[in-house]
């Protein structure tokens, strides 16, 4: 059978704790201060404003608006929900509005293409 092993060691004979030196020591821990959350407010302003494909940009800056409420309550993790939500909500709209484009462009370079040889050949 395995002795159990004490979470201290066991003074010598004949010591005492009282005439043992009292330790002074103090421990201070300091917490690194945390950037403050981003809320990626001119971002969804901008996407709000310039490409609101589905009314996620105006999603985005509602989110973003709620991010910066949090951020000002102290309240450190809603803040960041809140700001992660508005950052995919614009990550999607930009990605949206950069297809829309593409395909803008395609559709309006394939008609001009087939106008073209249409009445010019």
């Amino acid at each position: 059978m395995e002795q159990s092993l004490l979470p201290y060691e066991m003074l010598p004979e004949g010591m005492n704790m009282d005439d043992m030196p009292r330790s002074t020591c103090t421990t201070v821990q300091v917490e690194e201060e945390q950037p403050p959350p981003r809320d990626h407010l001119v971002w969804s302003f901008c996407t709000a404003l310039y490409g609101n494909i589905f009314c996620l940009g105006l999603l985005a800056f509602f989110f973003s608006v709620k991010s910066r409420d949090r951020k000002v309550l102290g309240d450190h993790s809603g803040a960041l929900s809140y700001g992660s939500t508005a950052k995919c909500l614009n990550i999607t709209a930009l990605v949206l509005n950069i297809i829309v484009t593409v395909i803008v462009i395609l559709v309006v370079v394939l008609v001009v293409k087939a106008y073209y040889y249409q009445y010019h050949t």
